[in-house]
């Protein structure tokens, strides 16, 4: 099932899910007991936003050995995390805006966690029963902050700097699937989720074993190789095989 979050018309936002182009609402907690009402209403009529709203963003470094190798830095013996800062998300069809701060802002194109129950302490083997399902992020980065700063707060916090949606998957199965990134319909990153460093049921175990998830929150599985340069007028589109479309412009 397709999980969205959007609006009418300028009405509140709601939970809402997906059948072919048709859009119907969501009634209770999502996460927990809900109904699902008709779905009639047409997708293209709705106003589409993140598809959740996290107490706080996940992120894995250097999870793909490629991408930890074009930036010269050693593949983790342990999953690398940092934090993004609810703040910083933003929805597919919105403006990724570059700061002045930085001179060099680039995408990272990702399979996205969504927990869907509190996680503490969980087992590799079991994490599954934890998450909700998944979606697409793009991981924007002001790459010479991350450098010049040592840690990456600024670098990785920056509004409209965590983009996901359109929607989250609760069937989709992470372990083959592959992530695409284009700017301006030009191929930069490519490869399978197959390659990742630490698969997923390891990084939601390791996760919960320094901090609880809530359901809502977000994990961030790594980026492949392949990163570059947004400029002021680019379209970023991020895409995984069988899960969906992010799409963004980008602006000062």
């Amino acid at each position: 099932m397709k999980i969205i979050r959007y609006q009418i018309n300028g009405d509140a936002p709601t939970y809402g899910w997906m059948l072919e182009d048709k859009v119907g609402e969501v009634q209770g907690d999502v996460f927990g007991e809900y109904r699902r009402r008709e779905a009639k209403t047409p997708f293209k009529e709705v106003r589409v936003l993140a598809p959740c709203l996290p107490s706080k963003i996940v992120c894995v470094g250097r999870n793909y050995v490629e991408h930890a190798k074009e930036l010269g830095n050693e593949v983790p013996k342990v999953p690398l995390i940092f934090l993004k800062p609810p703040s910083s998300i933003i929805s597919t069809g919105e403006s990724i805006v570059l700061p002045p701060q930085s001179k060099q802002v680039e995408h990272e194109g990702e399979l996205v966690v969504v927990i869907g129950m509190r996680a503490k302490n969980v087992t590799a083997e079991s994490a599954k029963e934890y998450i909700f399902g998944y979606t697409v992020g793009n991981d924007v980065t002001a790459r010479d902050l991350q450098q010049t700063d040592g840690q990456w707060t600024r670098a990785k916090g920056f509004d409209t700097f965590c983009s996901f949606g359109p929607w989250i998957d609760t069937d989709f199965d992470p372990s083959d699937a592959v992530v695409t990134c284009r700017v301006n319909g030009q191929m930069r990153q490519m490869a399978s989720t197959r390659d990742m460093v630490f698969n997923v049921g390891t990084l939601v175990a390791y996760i919960s074993s320094v901090m609880t998830l809530e359901p809502g929150d977000l994990i961030f599985t790594g980026t492949p190789a392949g990163v570059g340069e947004l400029k002021n007028g680019d379209v970023v589109e991020v895409e995984i095989e069988g899960l969906g479309k992010l799409s963004n412009p980008v602006k000062v």
